[in-house]
């Protein structure tokens, strides 16, 4: 078995191509650079040099393989993201039918559902359209909130003891590891008992208010951590002075605004499927603090 992954410099991407190289499946991975992958190839990986938006790169990424594995780059500076997305996502999906491959695990995010007026996450229901309607197996990985958008708050966890957010205080979102996406994505890639076209939820082991991620996160620290809520305007207006570009600032507070309007919920409902292992403790430990440690 042969698989195509077209991000594994990326968390997920990466993660997943090393599960599938530790269990002795042929992967095929792309990359602008060949540095960025040294490491896979090393272990085994077949290198094509290319883009996401590549014809040429991903007609040869995707010939001869007996699935792949698609995510979107998330490339929300462009001013046309969401436009490019699903150019990308349709690119994507007539190079695989071309190449006649009828397989593939997509990533995907809790909401997308949902057309629009969900920020960022639109994109990711664009990118499922465009495999739905192209090839006859295909599952998307509708993932909850990661647990390393947490990175974010380092410099705050770190002098104050305190995690900022724009999610009402009540609002609980199932929490995951991009590593337990990449494990969820293997697991599929290796099942030969599903065809068709599915809607997976990805969501941690738990559905967390940010007050109760913050308590875990300490747990996991050794410390007291605070959840602090501020308004979508007020994240809005933090991103712009961290340097963000104005469109991608108004994407996440449109984002957070459908949150509180209950616009965008969880579709999938939580099951034994859906739940993964890895707890936020856990990755506190893990994660989190070596990152404080190597920031002094």
């Amino acid at each position: 078995m042969t698989v195509a992954i077209n991000t594994p410099n990326g968390n997920i991407g990466r993660a997943l191509a090393l599960q599938l190289l530790d269990a002795g499946t042929s992967v095929r991975i792309l990359s602008r650079t060949a540095d960025k992958a040294a490491d896979l190839v090393s272990r085994g990986a077949e290198l094509v040099l290319g883009s996401t938006d590549d014809p040429a790169a991903l007609k040869a990424l995707f010939e001869g393989v007996d699935a792949i594995f698609w995510l979107n780059p998330p490339l929300l500076h462009r001013d046309d993201f969401f436009e490019w997305s699903e150019a990308a996502a349709r690119l994507g999906a007539a190079a695989a039918v071309e190449a006649g491959v009828a397989r593939a695990v997509v990533m995907s995010s809790m909401g997308a559902q949902l057309p629009e007026g969900t920020g960022p996450i639109a994109s990711a229901h664009r990118v499922e359209r465009a495999f739905f309607a192209a090839l006859p197996d295909v599952t998307a990985l509708r993932a909850g909130f990661f647990m390393e958008n947490f990175f974010g708050n380092l410099p705050t966890i770190a002098s104050e003891g305190r995690i900022y957010h724009a999610a009402p205080q009540a609002a609980r979102v199932p929490m995951v590891s991009t590593g337990d996406i990449a494990a969820a994505a293997f697991d599929r890639l290796q099942s030969a008992d599903w065809s068709g076209h599915h809607r997976l939820g990805v969501h941690g082991p738990a559905d967390l208010t940010h007050d109760e991620a913050a308590a875990l996160i300490g747990e996991g620290l050794g410390r007291k951590i605070e959840a602090v809520a501020v308004p979508p305007a007020g994240l809005e207006q933090a991103l712009l002075g961290a340097g963000l570009p104005p469109n991608v600032a108004s994407r996440y507070r449109e984002m957070f605004e459908a949150i509180h309007s209950g616009l965008l919920t969880v579709e999938e409902p939580r099951s034994a499927q859906t739940t993964t292992p890895t707890s936020l403790t856990d990755f506190a430990r893990a994660a989190i603090a070596p990152a404080l440690a190597s920031m002094g």
